[in-house]
């Protein structure tokens, strides 16, 4: 069952999505050589944890820290650790926050130092195709329009997209329906209605889109090895243009 939420849960919606922004920029900010991933997930938890906020990936089906923390050929779900950021790296950083009984989540791929044209371009094409399905984001519109815009994007670009794993609504729960892949053909799925709020987080590979996950049962890498890169906001749709709750300029 797909989930509209009233204008009263649409603000509580923002709170948690602004704040789930500011964990992302701070995180960002944080992404710099020598710096361990172990490290950048502290000192969110403290941000999010100040404002009185919980951090939605702690504990949640068994996740033991509070951001996921994807280098290079990791797609989504790396555990934070000892692992030190080294020049050159493709780092992906997916937040999301609890806030007065609402979710926001979103996500962004940052590099240390200084990175590949490829690498760079992969980071690049992974948010403008999140924006290229933003636009279908309308009432009206299917879900697999916004699917397609993605998926037409990202390859346009020389790139593919994960297929594996998919957005999904969002609000009371971290993950409601519907689902969002970022592949398909337009025309196909539920109609888009003002009220829906939908996580779109497009997972766009250098190489194929194979993926598969590590021994610790959440690390997904891509097959082949290549460079992934996310990005992730929070989007409400409306009667008229559709809203970024988790607002950024990352």
């Amino acid at each position: 069952m797909i989930l509209l939420k009233s204008s009263r849960e649409i603000e509580t919606m923002r709170l948690a999505g602004r704040l789930a922004d500011r964990a992302r920029r701070l995180a960002g900010e944080m992404v710099a050589p020598g710096v361990t991933t172990a490290e950048i997930d502290r000192e969110v938890q403290r941000l999010i944890e100040a404002e009185g906020a919980v951090p939605a990936f702690l504990g949640y089906r068994g996740y033991p820290k509070s951001v996921c923390i994807s280098v290079n050929e990791e797609v989504i779900h790396g555990i934070p650790g000892k692992r030190e950021i080294r020049a050159s790296d493709l780092v992906s950083v997916d937040v999301g926050v609890l806030h007065s009984g609402f979710y926001g989540d979103c996500a962004a791929t940052f590099w240390a130092g200084v990175v590949t044209e490829e690498a760079q371009r992969l980071a690049e094409v992974a948010r403008e195709s999140f924006f290229a399905g933003f636009a279908c984001c309308k009432e009206g519109y299917r879900i697999s329009d916004v699917s397609h815009a993605i998926q037409a994007y990202a390859e346009q670009h020389g790139f593919s997209v994960v297929r594996d794993f998919v957005g999904h609504g969002i609000g009371r729960s971290l993950h409601e329906s519907p689902e969002v892949p970022n592949y398909g053909e337009p025309g196909r799925g539920v109609r888009l209605r003002a009220g829906m709020t939908l996580a779109i987080e497009p997972m766009i590979n250098a190489g194929g889109y194979a993926v598969r996950v590590l021994a610790d049962d959440w690390t997904v890498v891509t097959a082949d090895g290549s460079l992934s890169a996310h990005y992730e906001n929070t989007v409400l749709i409306t009667d008229g243009e559709p809203e970024i709750l988790t607002a950024s300029n990352h």
